[in-house]
């Protein structure tokens, strides 16, 4: 059996309390929300915080919200399972909340937040493993080693960014919240990451991701998640997609995005690929080319690594068919893609 490690719980009231105990200690400490990530990894001794600070218990962590210009605002503490139910969210960000749904089991997402799905740590088959695995084989860079076990003689750790609802907050242009031990700060999401699988935010851990804000959508804009992984649930992407098309009023593409997730230590825009949708009309030839075109293009980009579990050559040959599935389904206003 796998026990965690002794450490102290703190719950705190308010955002500021939060932070502010994060820095009480002079040992390690940890913000925890739904548990589905940190948990695991603390009884793998991955982590082993002497504090952790728990925010259920914080008011302005949770709750959607739209404001009068029809931007969206996300506590980072709400559940994946209320993003998926949120019909406003669904019309109006249909990739996030396909994403969301695809996320592990429906028993995770009822405790899962979408915080803790942008802010979950980077995996990698040689790192997720128990602490008496890891001293049998030698430990790795990422935790108490200094080889890389995914490329030889790797001096950068190369564990990959595995979290569903990365990518299609990327295409849908969303700025992160943050509270720091020096006030409020936002961000865009595409300033969070950075290519380093030990730490892979900018930002550090004793920052307090407060809310996801998501700008109004374009008025005919749609989008889609697909998602490969071994089973049907569970699973973490082992290649993961996201698509945002907007249309004009004449039914053709004018601007679109695309951003990949699972191949490294952090998402994974593909703007080129994106860039030849504009200007074409699903039903028409061109659309179809178009989609080749930008599949082909994205698995050239797109090489992943032996650093999670599956085939990495099998995986590269899945990053061409799902583009294009992911954008026929944005295209026709379809629901998620993925193995079932």
């Amino acid at each position: 059996m796998l026990r965690l490690p002794k450490f102290d719980v703190k719950n705190p009231a308010t955002v500021e309390e939060a932070v502010a105990m994060i820095f009480e200690i002079d040992g390690e400490a940890r913000f925890i929300a739904g548990g589905t990530d940190l948990n695991p990894n603390m009884k793998h001794r991955l982590f082993t915080p002497e504090r952790v600070v728990a925010l259920g218990g914080i008011d302005e962590l949770h709750g959607v919200s739209f404001g009068a210009d029809g931007a969206a605002r996300i506590g980072a503490m709400v559940s994946l399972t209320n993003i998926v139910k949120n019909a406003e969210l669904s019309a109006a960000y249909p990739a996030l909340c396909q994403a969301a749904k695809l996320v592990s089991s429906p028993q995770l997402r009822n405790m899962g937040t979408l915080g803790g799905n942008v802010m979950l740590d980077t995996r990698c088959q040689w790192y997720n493993q128990t602490y008496f695995w890891r001293n049998a084989l030698g430990y790795c860079l990422k935790k108490d080693g200094s080889k890389c076990h995914v490329i030889e003689g790797g001096s950068k750790c190369v564990a990959a960014a595995s979290n569903d609802t990365a990518p299609a907050l990327m295409t849908l242009n969303a700025e992160l919240e943050f509270a720091t031990a020096n006030g409020r700060m936002r961000m865009p999401i595409a300033d969070l990451w950075q290519a380093d699988g030990i730490w892979n935010k900018k930002i550090p851990h004793t920052d307090l991701l407060v809310a996801i804000h998501l700008p109004k959508p374009a008025a005919n804009s749609r989008g889609a998640y697909g998602k490969l992984r071994d089973r049907g649930s569970i699973d973490f992407p082992l290649f993961g997609i996201a698509a945002r098309l907007d249309f004009a009023s004449d039914g053709s593409i004018q601007d679109a995005s695309l951003c990949a997730v699972a191949l490294q230590a952090r998402p994974w825009p593909l703007k080129k690929a994106a860039a030849l949708l504009i200007g074409t009309r699903p039903g028409e030839d061109c659309f179809s080319a178009a989609v080749e075109q930008a599949a082909t293009l994205a698995a050239k980009q797109c090489r992943p690594m032996p650093n999670i579990p599956g085939d990495h050559d099998y995986r590269h040959l899945m990053v061409p068919v799902y583009t294009r599935r992911t954008l026929h389904a944005a295209a026709d206003g379809a629901g998620p893609v993925h193995h079932v």
